[in-house]
């Protein structure tokens, strides 16, 4: 490559994946593009990369140097391999990586959820993958962002920190440098049980989207989730949800940050409850 910028692989083009692909090509960073179903990147690849709306509201291009669905061609001559895909997809992407992974890269999972890196560095394990490589997780996601189309993308925030850990934690401080040149906002955690256990959206997200079930299927999902979605009441649970984490977290020693603590870190949000609007404009 022509510069000292680190080369980004993003595997997955869901809402996450093509913000982050779109974000890293518009400040001028070398940029691949996996997705397993290649239909859903065929637009971007004929288009040559994703036109992204940023949080102040200008249109950009970012322009993806390889798009595809074909896992050893992406991860060609890259340094950091970002994976942003729900939980649900870990163990499957750690299958599609493990043959293609060369010894120096980073891996970070965009966000590890509860013990993402552990299972993703299992699957390599049990998958003969030798390459020594770095694997981590971050705490949660970096933007709220949404896919707009088949090539489009939207960031309304991106947060002001986030926590990373490695697995090891001793390997913490070398993904910190590997993220920088990109991502000032990711700073050093203790390790992944403190990332895994502040993970914000085992409150947020299922209690949320149970509560409001009745509302996302009257609308078909037609309304402001994080704030017509967040009442007094709805508040109230996802309070009552958040202080059983952290107390689950300090009967392991850890000190977990509350929900209110963590808006307050991320979007520099504050308020006295979780209904308060500047809290639910930005908790997704």
């Amino acid at each position: 490559m022509s510069n000292d910028k680190p080369v980004f692989a993003v595997l997955g083009a869901g809402h996450g994946g093509k913000a982050m692909a779109a974000d890293l090509a518009v400040r001028g960073f070398h940029v691949h593009l996996f997705n397993r179903t290649f239909e859903r990147v065929e637009a971007i690849k004929a288009r040559g990369g994703i036109e992204l709306e940023t949080e102040i509201g200008q249109y950009r291009f970012g322009a993806i140097e390889i798009v595809g669905s074909d896992m050893g061609e992406v991860l060609t001559e890259v340094n950091v391999v970002m994976v942003v895909i729900p939980a649900t997809g870990h163990r499957d992407m750690a299958t599609f990586c493990a043959p293609h992974l060369r010894d120096g890269q980073v891996v970070v999972l965009n966000p590890g959820r509860t013990c993402g890196a552990i299972e993703f560095r299992q699957v390599l394990r049990e998958q003969g993958c030798r390459a020594q490589v770095i694997v981590a997780e971050a705490e949660t996601l970096i933007y709220a962002s949404r896919s707009m189309g088949p090539a489009e993308a939207r960031i309304f925030r991106i947060k002001n920190t986030v926590p990373v850990a490695a697995l090891p934690a001793a390997d913490t401080p070398r993904v910190v440098a590997a993220l920088r040149p990109a991502f000032p906002q990711f700073i050093p955690a203790r390790n992944v049980l403190h990332t895994s256990l502040n993970n914000m959206g085992a409150v947020f997200h299922p209690a949320l989207t149970i509560l409001n079930s009745a509302r996302i299927e009257s609308t078909q999902g037609n309304f402001q989730f994080y704030i017509e979605g967040v009442t007094s009441t709805v508040g109230h649970i996802l309070e009552a949800v958040d202080r059983e984490r952290v107390t689950v977290a300090a009967a392991l020693g850890i000190r977990a940050q509350t929900a209110l603590e963590w808006l307050e870190r991320a979007y520099a949000a504050t308020g006295d409850y979780l209904n308060d609007e500047p809290l639910c404009l930005y908790s997704g």
